[in-house]
């Protein structure tokens, strides 16, 4: 019966266009930054015709770059792209004069990251000549259980991602890497307490990292800062302080927290400005999210109340 899709001769569905596109783009990534055209035919899975048409395309438009040698690179109109992308060279611009007052508190490496589904993506990084040694890079990941900055986007994951997160494979890079699961709860209980998280020796045995939320206007966490230290050296209770202002400075600066009307502001479960997906949950879901559990203020119920 015909299925409406294409097969290859061996019987494999044919990759479409937009796939074999972007499989061009993604034979590219911090080991390999040049590559010539049998590199990426090789890297992409594609045939040389196929990637010369396709590479040929790409430059032309300015998304990758060729050198007087033939070797091509990703070129600068991709970054004019990612320059719009809310989370990358934009948090950075808003978030980069706090990063570098934390930096000069510390002269320690400091670091601002997202998520990305299970895993922190760095999006800035700052680092003294002194400064212990990291295994990051601007655009790197590393999975959420094994850091300071992933800590702190994973306590504030909902229930169910979390859930999920901890049940699935947790790798250990070194002895002291968080790998079981009721102890990764605990933890992830304690940041959302504490409203910081201390990651020591979870990556390298010789370094402590302290990070804290960045909230957006919407009141959601939506990036986390962090400063790394020498193990040995590590202070963290003086650490703390300093990282969290730095994490409510870029949190100013991201805009104004969301006001809620007064309408939404009655006290009492019934005429809370909770959604209906949220109206009925008890006090400790609002424990959990660091909401008051008696106004009950969700931000699905902002939403709703605003038309949006």
């Amino acid at each position: 019966m015909d299925t409406g899709h294409r097969h290859t001769a061996l019987g494999a569905p044919a990759r479409s266009a937009p796939d074999r596109l972007l499989s061009v783009l993604a034979a590219f990534d911090h080991g390999h930054p040049a590559l010539c055209l049998t590199d990426i035919s090789r890297r992409a899975g594609l045939s040389l015709s196929t990637t010369h048409r396709l590479v040929a395309a790409l430059t032309a438009w300015g998304a990758l770059e060729r050198d007087a040698a033939g070797v091509y690179h990703v070129g600068l109109r991709l970054l004019e792209l990612a320059a719009l992308a809310p989370r990358g060279l934009a948090l950075r611009q808003v978030a980069l004069p706090h990063l570098e007052d934390l930096y000069e508190a510390t002269h320690e490496n400091v670091q601002l990251a997202v998520r990305d589904g299970t895993d922190v993506v760095y999006t800035e990084w700052l680092s003294g000549r002194s400064a212990v040694g990291v295994h990051i890079r601007v655009g790197g990941r590393w999975p959420l259980h094994a850091t300071g900055v992933g800590l702190v986007l994973l306590a504030h994951g909902t229930p169910e991602f979390q859930e999920e997160y901890c049940a699935g494979p947790l790798t250990a890079f070194t002895p002291y890497t968080l790998t079981e699961p009721g102890r990764l709860r605990r933890v992830l209980a304690d940041v959302r307490r504490t409203g910081a998280a201390v990651s020591s020796r979870q990556v390298t045995d010789d370094a402590l990292s302290v990070a804290a939320p960045v909230h957006g206007p919407d009141r959601a966490v939506v990036a986390a800062v962090s400063v790394v230290v020498p193990y040995a050296d590590a202070r963290a209770a003086v650490l703390i302080p300093a990282v969290r202002l730095a994490a409510r400075g870029i949190s100013r600066a991201l805009g104004p927290v969301v006001k809620l009307p007064s309408s939404a502001r009655r006290a009492g479960p019934a005429a809370s400005g909770a959604c209906s997906r949220c109206a009925g949950r008890g006090p400790s879901y609002w424990t959990y999210l660091g909401l008051c559990p008696v106004r009950r203020e969700c931000v699905h119920g902002v939403a709703g109340q605003a038309g949006v």
